[in-house]
C-alpha cells in the first residue's frame, strides 16, 4: 500500500551518523514507492551537524536556537511536518528505518492510532538496560500504558493525534500514554536495535531523574486533570479528620485532668492537621480554577525556532 509519510528524527551532535540515516530512509520509502518527507530538527548541535544536513536531498531542516531536548525538538518537527503518517524515531541509528514498513501495515490492518516500537533485544549497555528497566516498572505501575518499551523513539503516529499536543520537559518517552489518556487506540511492534556505531549517548542521570518527574506529571494527568479537587481535597479531609481526632483525643486528655502542658503534642497536631487540610482544600479549588483557565487558552511554547531550510 502506497503511503504518505512524514519521518520527524531529532539530532544532535550527530555528524557521523544523519548523511547514513538519511540515506536509508530515503531508500525505504522510494523503494516502497511512499509520498514523504524526511525532517531532521537540529537541537542547538555544536558540530558539523548542520552544514552536513544542508546538503542532504530532499530534506526538511529545522535548526532550534538553543540546547531544548529531544521532547521540544520532536514537538517541532512533528508540529512541521504535513503528511497522514508521522513517524518519529532517533538520530544516532540505532532505530532501524527498515522497520518502517511492516509497523504501518500493521498500524492499519489493526486500526491503531499509534504503534510503538519495542526493543525486545536491546544493543545498549548493562546499566543503560538496567536503568530502562526500572523505568519501565514505575511506568507500569503509575501510567499502565499497556507497552513494554515506551523509551523507543520509533513510533508511527496519525497526523491527527498531534491535534491540539503540545510536548514538554521528556514526554517523549510518555507519548503513547498521553495519546491513550485522550481516547487513541496504542499497538505495539517488536523492531530491531543496533549498536550505535558513532558519537555519544545523550541519556544521563539527570534524564533519568527529569523522566521519572515527568511520569509522575503524566499519571497525575491521567488521573487528576480534570479533577484536582478529587485528589487534593481528598487528601484534606483526611487531615481535617486526623485534626479532629486530634481535638477529641485533647478534650478527652483535658477531661481526664491531665495536665496540658505535659501533654502538649495532641493539640499541636490538632493545629497542624487542620492548617494543613484547610490548605490542601484550598489549593484544589485553585487548581480547578486554573484547569479551566489551561484548557481556554493557548500554551506556549518550550522552545524556539532559529531556521528552517527545505531542500527537494
Amino acid at each position: 500500500m502506497m503511503y504518505s509519510i512524514s519521518v520527524v528524527v531529532p539530532i544532535y551532535n550527530e555528524e557521523g551518523n544523519i548523511e547514513e540515516l538519511h540515506k536509508e530512509i530515503r531508500g525505504v520509502c522510494e523503494d516502497n514507492h511512499y509520498k514523504y518527507e524526511i525532517i531532521f530538527i537540529d537541537d542547538g548541535s555544536g558540530d558539523k551537524t548542520g552544514d552536513i544536513c544542508r546538503n542532504l536531498k530532499p530534506i526538511k531542516y529545522i535548526r532550534l536556537r538553543r540546547n531544548s531536548g529531544q521532547t521540544a525538538a520532536m514537538d517541532a518537527g512533528i508540529k512541521a511536518a504535513k503528511y497522514d503518517y508521522i513517524v518519529t524515531m532517533d538520530g544516532d541509528r540505532q532505530n532501524d528505518p527498515a522497520d518502517i514498513p511492516a509497523m504501518l501495515d500493521y498500524l492499519v490492518k489493526h486500526d491503531y492510532d499509534v504503534v510503538s516500537g519495542w526493543r525486545k533485544n536491546r544493543k545498549d549497555t548493562f546499566m543503560k538496560r538496567f536503568i530502562s528497566r526500572g523505568a519501565n516498572l514505575m511506568r507500569y505501575l503509575l501510567v499502565h500504558d499497556g507497552i513494554h518499551d515506551s523509551g523507543c523513539s520509533l513510533k508511527v503516529y496519525r497526523r491527527e493525534c498531534f491535534k491540539g499536543v503540545n510536548l514538554y520537559g521528556e514526554q517523549h518517552r510518555f507519548i503513547p500514554a498521553i495519546l491513550k489518556i485522550k481516547g487513541f487506540t496504542v499497538g505495539e511492534f517488536v523492531v530491531h536495535h543496533r549498536p550505535r556505531v558513532s558519537g555519544r549517548t545523550k541519556y544521563n542521570w539527570k534524564r533519568t531523574i527529569k523522566g521519572f518527574l515527568d511520569m509522575i506529571s503524566v499519571w497525575f494527568w491521567n488521573k487528576y486533570a480534570t479533577r484536582p479537587l478529587h485528589l487534593l481535597g481528598g487528601m484534606g479531609m483526611v487531615c481535617l479528620g486526623a485534626g479532629c481526632g486530634c481535638g477529641i483525643w485533647s478534650i478527652v486528655l483535658f477531661a481526664m485532668g491531665r495536665k496540658m502542658s505535659n501533654n502538649i503534642f495532641p493539640p499541636l497536631l490538632t493545629v497542624f492537621f487542620i492548617m494543613i487540610g484547610m490548605l490542601l482544600f484550598v489549593f484544589g479549588l485553585m487548581s480547578e480554577i486554573l484547569i479551566k483557565i489551561y484548557f481556554g487558552v493557548h500554551v506556549d511554547k518550550s522552545y524556539s525556532i532559529k531556521e528552517i531550510w527545505e531542500n527537494e
